[in-house]
């Protein structure tokens, strides 16, 4: 356990309780975890890891992402270069079936358990729910492998029809603490989002619920994300850490520092002992190689794996590889059903 001077009497035990309870840290006790300094971070990831390994095992879920309509979104999110609202340099784009289950089957290849479709919007449309349709069903016509999606805000009709299709796990990020959301995003609000997530939970699929760090955000708000993540309870946090995106309002933000990224894994793992916590946009950027094994033997247990949305990520290889070299076992697919 913690034994360094950085570390108060109270967050040592907190932390015991985190490890030998599964009890997760509040939001004050997070806030602790965020201002520790640089020399004790080797301990804090060290601690992440062991609460990780305790609470969830040594497995890594590996998932890959494709984006069925890209780009031309009619929401402000500041972060994002699929906004139709911004001068950034993404272009409308749509991907037909038989492209879908080409992208399923080269994800499938990579020993990854989850697939997930992807669409630039505020929220699915009829047609966009058709063609997620045709998709779903051709991809488990051929192809073994659990199928998420991420199409924006939902009515309970859609998440009714989702359902039904099959689908496994349904992503929608509140991206950020609720005092900050309203300086990243305009033209809808936190709420909406969170009612999207009730009834997704309600449904019966799991619910894949993160965000992005780094968009400005204090220590406070970072904490504050890390507790309402907890109160929800999702099954899957991805953790982006913000790629400033030329034409963005975000644009001129600089990169989150490595020991700062770090500290915040390490932080969301006990904030969130047993939920799948995965590495996801912009690590490469902020944390780069060497980070990114840190962030694997820090609490990290979950990573996507190939290109982002309009990122480019590492190659799927060099994850599989890192994995093997790390003894961290892919999850297996009966295991996530």
């Amino acid at each position: 356990m913690p034994s360094g001077a950085a570390w108060s009497d109270e967050l040592r035990a907190a932390c015991s309780q985190v490890l030998a309870q599964g009890v997760g840290l509040s939001e004050s006790q997070v806030l602790e975890v965020l201002r520790l300094p640089d020399n004790a971070l080797d301990e804090l990831l060290g601690l992440a890891h062991a609460v990780r390994m305790r609470w969830c095992g040594p497995e890594v879920e590996v998932e890959g992402i494709v984006s069925l309509k890209t780009g031309g979104c009619p929401e402000d999110c500041h972060f994002c270069s699929q906004s139709g609202l911004f001068a950034s340099p993404v272009r409308s784009a749509w991907l037909d079936v038989p492209m879908l289950v080409e992208a399923a089957r080269q994800t499938a290849k990579t020993g990854a358990t989850e697939f997930c479709i992807v669409a630039a919007v505020r929220g699915p449309d009829e047609r966009l729910m058709s063609q997620v349709a045709a998709g779903i069903a051709a991809i488990k016509d051929e192809i073994d492998i659990n199928i998420a999606c991420s199409l924006g805000m939902l009515t309970p009709d859609q998440v009714g029809e989702l359902a039904a299709m099959g689908v496994h796990r349904y992503n929608h990020n509140l991206e950020t603490a609720r005092s900050h959301f309203p300086n990243a995003v305009t033209t809808h609000t936190w709420e909406e989002r969170w009612e999207t997530l009730r009834l997704v939970r309600e449904a019966g699929m799991e619910v894949c619920c993160g965000g992005i760090v780094g968009m400005g955000e204090s220590p406070e708000q970072r904490a504050e994300f890390a507790g309402q993540l907890a109160a929800l309870t999702p099954d899957e946090v991805p953790l982006n850490f913000l790629n400033p995106r030329p034409g963005t309002p975000f644009g001129e933000l600089e990169p989150m520092s490595g020991p700062d990224a770090l500290r915040t894994v390490a932080a969301f793992r006990l904030a969130l002992p047993r939920t799948v916590l995965r590495f996801a946009g912009g690590r490469e950027l902020t944390l780069g190689d060497l980070g990114a094994r840190r962030g694997l033997l820090g609490g990290i247990n979950a990573v996507i794996v190939g290109n982002y949305l309009t990122t480019l990520g590492r190659p799927a290889e060099s994850d599989i590889d890192l994995l093997g070299e790390l003894q961290m076992p892919i999850k297996a697919l009966n295991e996530t059903l």
